[in-house]
């Protein structure tokens, strides 16, 4: 009896420590309304099991720069091997002075210290959100006073799903933006039920091959297999990574900043995350995997190397480029690319011809003036894609059974001008016998000839010359530091425009290159010193971008400055607004695309060069429509040519938001873009009466949802208070469809305080609380 009781009090230390374990752990996991995360105190959120982690954490490039979301926490992993699962506003990035709370009103924030800003909210505070925390699977989650849950973040992946997370039609893992490419990755299911990576929203390079299902769910296993469910809860669809079944106790699934998607399981051996299984076996097939910069080949070691058989341009970062064929003067032939698929980046594009041959898809690209190059695939379908831009990529594989064509100029042909002439046979004469005709003869028919000579060398240098003249003024002889702009003189530039006769804006002409190649000529009417003027050209001759017009040359000649740019066929939006007819031509989709379009040129113009560039004057009359109808925006950073100066880029970033704002505004509407304007539809969206600011002369309706979100990112970017402006990264990112946006305040009476209008600084980050 006493050994039983000793064994009793044995025990009850044991029991007790479970007890107090349990205890804490359940304190611990639920974590209380007015709890704070900072950079500075460098706390966490942990979960119950110890395996994730809820906190700040630098995953850029900048020291200094933070976001804040879950990623790995167990001890069995280094903490360099710690991956981030989640991240809050996806890549949203905040100062060192920064902190995350939970507020008691139940709204979850994001604040900038340093900045004063509200970078962004979880939008909460009417859900009756009583605690949080931070479950075993990785769930960052809300609850109730009833423990029911009002919000998660599995309902909000950024790249990554996590075993038990379910993705739905309503979901999207988007690659983090660590380049100008990752940017554009996404993951998608589609309506029938089917999984689809895509780039740029609208090529789609893989898709899960599932059956055609509505409501359905996909889903990572635990045990190693990602499966695609109905709603009876019945795998429809699988893949299974190598380890399946293994006893794995960590495994997540990421879409890559290189475009594929991939399943890893953490390998206890050999301490490390190990690929277990991805959607692309061939990185090469993943669209754009060598962006512009070449052909990808799979190598022995299957690794994909990006060659580029065609032209490197003259940059910092070089890009691969094919010649242009419409400046060839001496005709082109065709260069033929065994076992290579070619396919067109800006516009992504091609032309499908289906039916014919080989020799006949190389013949259409030849004769066709646009065509840079052809890819025909032989595997049965017969198709030939004509691709008509420079931009192109694509892979290379012995096993390819297509072959593409590449256009490429004539090498000119030699002039060789000979005399030929006709021998008689002559009675031979002794050698010292002088025959007076055949000596008067002989001089006469040097003397002729020698003059014959000497107007074929005239003749042919004053064709060389006017060849040359020609081709410059086509090609341009561009020096080291004009990036291959064509350089025109002043007399030049009259001849291409008709001696400045056809002119299509207030300083703007129309003109066409000896090759035929319409431009559009701009009479700066400035005095610029030479040397500052070549330099902003040369930088602004450096940027491309699919929706801003290519600045394809320049004049400095004398005090004569003229730019020249690629020539738009469809002219100004402002042109269409404004005429009845041509204004119908504008359905409401096609306007929300020109402000996505634009919205785009803008943000790649502010983060997207090697340096900060502003439009400085952006409005309708600067936006055109080319020939696919597609908006491009034109007569950016002419303030750059004109002072050479680089002033504030946050002041000019607001700038450039605040006419955007007006610009949006004109669009919708159709009316003048003025401050009475703004006026009138803020008033009209405040009563409910959105529809009534519409163009009226639309047809085929308008999404009255998306005229929502149109209208109040507009409203944001007319922000009085410079600070409460959105970058044009958010903008993007709200028509998009990727984040959403509060209801603005009025945005014509300033939210500043008299004294923070003394200390603000014009360098100040917009006021994030719209989303």
């Amino acid at each position: 009896m006493l050994e039983q009781q000793n064994g009793y009090l044995l025990k009850w230390p044991f029991v007790l420590c479970l007890y107090v374990g349990l205890l804490w752990h359940s304190v611990v996991s639920q974590i209380p309304l007015g709890s704070k995360l900072s950079v500075s105190e460098n706390n966490f959120w942990v979960s119950p099991n110890s395996y994730f982690a809820f906190g700040f954490f630098n995953i850029s490039d900048q020291p200094n720069q933070y976001s804040v979301g879950i990623r790995f926490n167990s001890k069995l992993i280094p903490v360099d091997k710690q991956d981030v699962v989640w991240v809050v506003g996806a890549d949203l990035t905040v100062g060192d002075s920064s902190y995350f709370q939970i507020k008691n009103d139940g709204d979850m924030v994001l604040v900038d210290s340093l900045k004063g800003v509200t970078v962004w909210t979880s939008k909460t505070s009417l859900l009756s959100v009583a605690s949080a925390a931070v479950q075993d699977n990785g769930n960052f989650v809300l609850f109730t006073e009833k423990k029911n849950v009002v919000w998660q973040s599995f309902d909000l992946p950024s790249d990554t799903l996590l075993p038990g997370q379910n993705f739905s039609v309503l979901h999207t893992l988007r690659a983090a933006s660590r380049n100008s490419m990752s940017s554009y990755y996404s993951l998608f299911m589609n309506a029938s039920g089917q999984l689809q990576l895509r780039w740029d929203s609208h090529v789609t390079f893989w898709t899960s091959r599932s059956p055609s299902s509505s409501n359905v769910t996909a889903l990572l296993m635990s045990n190693g297999a990602l499966q695609i469910r109905d709603q009876r809860w019945k795998p429809i669809w699988s893949v299974f990574g190598e380890d399946h079944n293994d006893s794995i106790r960590f495994r997540y699934l990421r879409l890559d900043v290189d475009g594929n998607m991939r399943l890893y399981s953490w390998s206890e051996a050999s301490r490390s995350w190990r690929t277990v299984w991805q959607a692309v076996e061939n990185q090469c097939n993943v669209f754009a995997t060598c962006g512009q910069h070449g052909i990808c080949v799979f190598t022995e070691s299957a690794s994909p190397v990006c060659k580029c058989p065609f032209r490197l341009t003259n940059e910092s970062i070089p890009r691969c480029l094919i010649p242009t064929p419409q400046l060839c003067k001496s005709g082109s032939n065709m260069l033929n690319y065994q076992h290579m698929f070619l396919y067109g980046m800006y516009p992504p594009n091609d032309d499908l011809v289906s039916g014919i041959s080989s020799q006949e898809c190389e013949s259409l690209c030849l004769n066709d003036r646009l065509c840079t190059a052809a890819t025909f695939t032989n595997d049965g379908t017969a198709r030939c894609l004509l691709k008509k831009t420079p931009y192109l990529s694509g892979y290379a594989d012995p096993s390819l059974s297509s072959v593409s064509f590449v256009k490429k100029c004539s090498d000119p042909m030699a002039v060789n001008p000979s005399i030929v002439t006709s021998s008689r046979d002559t009675k031979h004469k002794g050698p010292f016998e002088l025959c007076v005709p055949c000596l008067l003869g002989a001089v006469s028919g040097t003397s002729v000839l020698f003059i014959m000579v000497q107007m074929v060398v005239l003749f042919l240098i004053f064709r060389r010359r006017r060849i040359s003249l020609r081709r410059k003024a086509s090609l341009g002889y561009a020096g080291a530091n004009t990036n291959g702009l064509i350089v025109l003189s002043f007399s030049e530039i009259k001849d291409v425009t008709g001696n400045l006769e056809h002119q299509i804006g207030p300083t703007m002409f129309k003109g066409m290159l000896p090759n035929n190649q319409p431009v559009a000529v701009k009479d700066m009417k400035s005095t610029i010193e030479e040397r500052k003027y070549r330099v902003a050209v040369s930088k602004l001759g450096s940027i491309y971008h699919k929706n801003l017009i290519k600045l394809e040359g320049y004049c400095c000649e004398l005090n004569h400055r003229f730019l020249i740019y690629e020539y738009a066929e469809n002219g100004s939006i402002q042109k269409y607004i404004e005429d009845p007819k041509l204004c119908k031509k504008l359905t409401w989709g096609k306007r929300v695309e020109i402000c996505l379009s634009v919205a785009r040129a803008i943000c790649y113009l502010h983060t997207g060069c090697r340096e900060f560039v502003s439009h400085g004057n952006l409005k309708c009359e600067n936006v055109v429509l080319d020939e696919k109808f597609e908006a491009k925006v034109t007569e950016f950073g002419l303030h750059r040519v004109i002072t050479e100066t680089t002033s504030s880029s946050a002041s000019s970033a607001e700038r450039d938001v605040e006419d955007y704002g007006k610009m949006v505004l004109t669009i919708v509407s159709g009316s003048k873009g003025d401050e009475d304007l703004s006026h009138w539809v803020y008033k009209e969206w405040m009563e409910g009466n959105a529809p009534s600011v519409v163009d009226r002369r639309i047809n085929g309706g308008v999404d009255l949802g998306e005229l929502d979100r149109v209208l109040r990112i507009a409203f944001w970017c007319l922000q009085v208070d410079e600070r409460m402006r959105p970058s044009v990264r958010e903008v993007v990112k709200v028509l998009e469809g990727t984040l959403s946006v509060d209801p603005p305040p009025p945005p014509f009476a300033s939210q500043r305080q008299p004294e923070e209008e003394e200390s603000s600084d014009a360098g100040s980050e917009p006021d994030s609380r719209r989303f």
